[in-house]
């Protein structure tokens, strides 16, 4: 199969640069020839204030293109990973003025909200979720604390929901849990369109020894990610546990001075991946205390490939993906109590982190394979060819 995999990558590297990596190289591995067209937001300096206002909604040169690469690459499918903003919704126009099916994966909530993630002022937020008109995320600057930017996004969802163009122009998308697959039923998108497709990891990075005597936090430093429920839970910390702390963001200096302060925290800044895999294979346990609905972060497939714990919030997907008391803990989000006496309780028990460890594993192994990722991603293939 001829197979167009389609990217906006953004500036700062993320989990959604690294699937789209990780499924070309699983088709092609599998024998399909695979034609990346790829756009990336550090173009974005380049462009007069009119076009980055314009492009997001309609971008008439990506959209002449992406048709040209269609058809000099003989494609049979086109799979949409992100398009916002240099791509925009004109990659559909394009896929089916070529007679090419669509499928879009939808890592975030950007169709549903100016954000992506249903998060502000330090909370959960679905204001937008069923306003045909995404106003409250101009009112309240959601994206990139800007109202003019926000209007921007919001415009892309006023303009592509009145013309109804995932409802038409996409074939099939998918979600990654089943929460994200109700949101979007809730937001409008059809059921029958939307399909649930883990992610995995390969090769496989083996199992860990879990002997290091740390946590490990890896991720984005912002409000979000729940950085700041995470130290202050660790100022409670009494078991003599120390963390490793991996990632960066605009909390960059709030996670610099609590490693000043108490020297049970360790701050790594940004690792590469097999630096990361090395730490999980060492670490006690990893914690997500993430306030805002996450998609399906990688940490969490790769700490179930090393037999790691996972200590997350009970919110969104991840509510879905940790299995208390099976292979980690779940707590409230936002409250650094509860996390600190999970972390004890984690901290404490070699044997309870040993039997979450084997069955974080067994997860990895059922679901979260290529071999198991592969055989889903088929079947949708074949789904939208048959639309």
């Amino acid at each position: 199969m001829n197979i167009t995999v389609l990217h906006n990558f953004y500036q700062l590297p993320g989990g959604e640069d690294q699937v789209f990596k990780a499924e070309a190289d699983l088709l092609r591995s599998y024998g399909h020839e695979v034609s990346p067209f790829v756009l990336s937001n550090d173009s974005l300096t380049k462009l007069n204030p009119l076009r980055k206002a314009t492009s997001p909604v309609w971008n008439q040169d990506t959209y002449s293109s992406l048709r040209r690469h269609l058809r000099e690459t003989n494609a049979e499918i086109a799979h949409v990973h992100n398009t916002f903003p240099l791509a925009s919704p004109s990659v559909y126009y394009a896929a089916s003025a070529e007679g090419v099916p669509v499928v879009q994966t939808l890592h975030n909530f950007r169709l549903l909200c100016a954000a992506a993630n249903f998060f502000r002022d330090g909370h959960t937020c679905e204001d937008c979720l069923h306003t045909a008109i995404p106003w409250p995320a101009v009112v309240h600057a959601c994206y990139r604390e800007s109202r003019l930017a926000s209007a921007v996004a919001a415009s892309v969802l006023t303009t592509h929901r009145a013309i109804g163009t995932w409802t038409k122009k996409v074939d099939r998308f998918i979600t990654l849990t089943e929460f994200a697959r109700q949101k979007f039923i809730s937001g409008g998108l059809p059921g029958e369109k939307i399909f649930v497709k883990p992610n995995f990891i390969h090769p496989d990075p083996g199992v860990g020894t879990g002997d290091g005597g740390f946590a490990l936090f890896v991720g984005r430093l912002s409000a979000e990610k729940g950085i700041e429920t995470l130290l202050s839970a660790w100022s409670l910390n009494r078991t003599g546990t120390a963390l490793k702390i991996v990632g960066d963001g605009p909390l960059n200096g709030l996670v610099r001075e609590a490693a000043q302060r108490d020297k049970s925290i360790q701050f790594l800044g940004w690792c590469a991946k097999d630096a990361v895999l090395s730490l999980m294979k060492a670490a006690s346990f990893l914690i997500l205390p993430s306030l805002c609905y996450e998609g399906f972060p990688m940490t969490v497939v790769e700490a179930f490939a090393v037999g790691l714990p996972v200590i997350a919030s009970r919110i969104g997907g991840l509510g879905t993906l940790i299995e208390h008391n099976r292979t980690g803990f779940l707590f409230e989000p936002g409250k650094p109590d509860e996390l600190a006496a999970t972390i004890a309780t984690a901290s404490t028990c070699a044997s309870l982190r040993q039997s979450l460890g084997r069955a974080a594993r067994e997860q990895f192994q059922t679901k979260y394979t290529q071999e198991a990722n592969y055989s889903i991603l088929m079947e949708i293939y074949s789904s939208a060819c048959k639309n």
